[in-house]
């Protein structure tokens, strides 16, 4: 029996890293997931490996259309919906403010708060009706960067405070019927890929050295669990778990240099 059993979810970006580790731990706990996803060549790969348990949908986070869509076929396809994950995310590889070029400034802005903010208002906005039928939960993809400097660039750094206020008025505004909370990360070995505004489009191979020292998309799906199964989760809103392997409080994890937990790859 999974700790899931009979729950449906919805997982933005879930084609890759920390979505695509949420969608299969989520499958494998018994529920049945629906992924909003926009590179074709993921929606391709993850449909052919879902089966009867999930289905993709092709959209873009940033519009409204597709996310209602993504919620009506879910419901559709499996008559419910407990968990709203937003987890589709862009990086500025830690671009300053500085070096932004001035012309591309607001095509960025746009490109990355879009998808990074903008993207869980309108899931979560589509989602809520749902949400409240069944008493469900809602978990945001966060970052260590929400909570200080130096995990991201300045639009990265911005959209995960932004993403942590959100948690804190949703989770109140929606209180007690839907729980909020979120999941913050440090250095995760995923292909996150930055703004195309910035010429950061095409992912980004870490260094070895940074991989070993990269948490796992796997080891983090198992606190997104935690946050969707009300058994283990029922009193828990307004919060954001601090999953970062001790970078927040600038603990060495083991077998690492000192030197190297100041920069560790980006989140996500």
């Amino acid at each position: 029996m999974g700790a899931l059993d009979g729950k449906v979810a919805i997982v933005t970006g879930g084609g890759s890293g920390i979505g695509r580790a949420v969608v299969e731990k989520f499958m494998q706990e018994g529920a049945r997931v629906g992924v909003l996803e926009k590179m074709p060549e993921r929606v391709d790969e993850l449909s052919k490996q879902l089966g009867g348990l999930g289905m993709v949908i092709q959209g873009d986070v940033t519009s409204m259309d597709d996310n209602e869509r993504a919620v009506a076929d879910t419901v559709n396809a499996f008559g419910r919906l407990d968990i709203f994950v937003g987890n589709a995310g862009i990086h500025d590889r830690n671009m300053t403010l500085e070096d932004m070029p001035s012309d591309q400034l607001g095509h960025a802005f746009d490109e990355l708060i879009g998808i990074n903010v903008k993207g869980c208002f309108m899931g979560s906005k589509a989602a809520i009706p749902e949400l409240r039928k069944t008493e469900g939960c809602i978990i945001f993809t966060c970052s260590h960067a929400g909570f200080r400097a130096g995990g991201g660039g300045t639009l990265y750094t911005a959209s995960k405070h932004a993403i942590v206020g959100l948690i804190k008025q949703l989770a109140n505004e929606l209180y007690p019927t839907v729980r909020v909370n979120g999941v913050a990360p440090a250095g995760v070995a995923t292909d996150l890929r930055g703004a195309d505004a910035l010429g950061q489009a095409a992912p980004r191979e870490a260094s070895p050295e940074a991989r070993a020292r990269s948490q796992q998309p796997s080891d983090l799906a198992e606190v997104y669990l935690l946050l969707a199964n009300p058994a283990t989760s029922k009193l828990i809103t307004a919060t954001v778990i601090d999953a970062s392997g001790g970078t927040m409080s600038r603990l060495t994890r083991p077998g690492a240099p000192q030197q190297q937990q100041a920069q560790p790859a980006p989140a996500r």
